[in-house]
């Protein structure tokens, strides 16, 4: 059988992993489960510290091993983890699952970039992604359209149907992902796992230090690790205790929420395709330029949701961030690939930026879950928003400095190991 272009099996995944709908599994854990805003927090820091603990050695096995190999195994762990999900109620449980979720979803961190960017080469990344972005909207839709319609009826089955999604991307990549831009070592260069796990990992180590622009690249993906997991664990809790869903003809939470979604990525659907036409060729330093731009634009709609007084400002916040947070991913991801040029430690490095923003996660999410049961959830969520500042000053840095850091490389070059 022939198998399709990468492109093809790229934008099929883009639509395909983006059907799973997160709203309903955080409906079902603050209405269903009725979790407390720490054992929320906890189960997205369980799944952060998993992700630190992994993200770097997935990356390196996907470095050394193959990146469609990775890819198979995080598919299928993390739908895997999720169906279980809506199967098991004990909050521990939960707890547990989100941390095999973390684990599973950090072999396709990296993995996943560094595979279609090796396939259709470094020049044509911008486009694609871009595009990708829009058959994610299209997915997410989709996926949202009908595991709400699903979830109005019962949200453990929802949670379950975007779980079986997940298996069977993973079980298709075995068949239908081609891998052609991904060469392993010659057998006689090769040393056993172990040392050509720690190869990997010392060339990819060299790496980062000799172009020391992505140290601040990974300094900025640590703060929106702090700021975010406020905002990922809390968000819904905030508007169905705190503020009040309108109550407009019994309309169900997961309508509410499933909507909120609908309206950002119809937007972002049609701003994508803009970015699209303006943006594909642009360098790191135009691309830099937005994500300044759209973080400042996020900081201020987290703080506006998180201070809202009304349901009418509140939805108009929450729509903003999840559309600059939309617009963020494919820029983000443009903009570090553009700087990794040695494809033999692409996932490794993509996988640091992973690991520093699941640090900032870890550390943040138990102190934002006390700071939320303490004196409550709109104040844990003005704090996470502000956290975002620091990575807005290193944005400022990279840009006034052209994306070099003279002091870093004016450093002794590392050694060999």
């Amino acid at each position: 059988m022939r198998r399709p272009s990468a492109t093809t099996v790229f934008y099929a995944l883009e639509f395909l992993l983006t059907a799973p709908a997160w709203v309903v599994v955080a409906i079902y854990l603050v209405r269903d489960l009725h979790l407390s805003p720490l054992q929320l927090v906890l189960m997205g820091t369980a799944m952060e510290v998993a992700v630190f603990l992994f993200e770097v050695p997935t990356g390196i096995v996907a470095d050394t091993y193959g990146r469609k190999l990775s890819q198979v195994i995080g598919y299928t762990g993390m739908g895997l983890a999720w169906l279980l999900v809506g199967v098991f109620s004990a909050p521990w449980l939960i707890i547990g699952l989100w941390a095999l979720w973390g684990i599973s979803y950090t072999f396709t961190s990296g993995a996943y970039e560094a595979w279609i960017t090796d396939e259709i080469g470094i020049e044509r990344v911008p486009k694609v992604f871009l595009r990708g972005a829009r058959f994610s909207y299209a997915g997410a839709l989709t996926g949202l359209v009908i595991l709400v319609a699903i979830g109005t009826e019962s949200l453990r089955a929802a949670v379950i149907g975007g779980g079986a999604i997940s298996i069977v991307c993973g079980i298709a990549c075995i068949f239908l992902m081609p891998e052609t831009g991904f060469t392993r070592r010659p057998v006689a260069e090769r040393l056993s796992p172990v040392g050509e796990l720690r190869r990997t990992a010392g060339d990819a180590g060299r790496f980062v230090r000799a172009k020391p622009n992505l140290l601040i690249v990974i300094a900025i993906a640590l703060f929106v690790g702090l700021s975010a997991e406020a905002f990922d664990r809390l968000k819904e809790a905030h508007f169905i205790r705190d503020i009040g869903l309108p109550s407009v003809g019994g309309i169900d939470d997961v309508v509410w929420f499933g909507g909120f979604a609908v309206v950002a990525m119809a937007f972002g659907f049609f701003v994508v395709g803009a970015l699209q036409r303006r943006f594909e060729r642009s360098g790191t330093e135009r691309i830099a330029a937005l994500l300044f731009a759209f973080t400042g634009l996020l900081l201020v709609a987290e703080l506006a949701y998180a201070l809202a007084g009304s349901a009418g400002l509140a939805i108009a916040a929450i729509l903003v961030v999840l559309l600059a947070r939309d617009l963020l991913s494919p820029l983000w991801m443009t903009w570090v690939n553009q700087q990794v040029t040695d494809s033999s430690v692409r996932a490794t490095v993509i996988s640091m930026t992973g690991q520093a923003d699941a640090v900032g996660q870890a550390a943040a999410g138990p102190i934002l879950g006390v700071v939320g049961s303490t004196f409550g959830i709109p104040t844990a969520l003005a704090v996470g928003a502000l956290l975002l500042a620091p990575a807005l000053l290193l944005y400022g840095r990279s840009l006034g400095r052209g994306g070099r850091e003279p002091e870093l490389e004016d450093l002794p070059a590392p050694a060999e190991a």
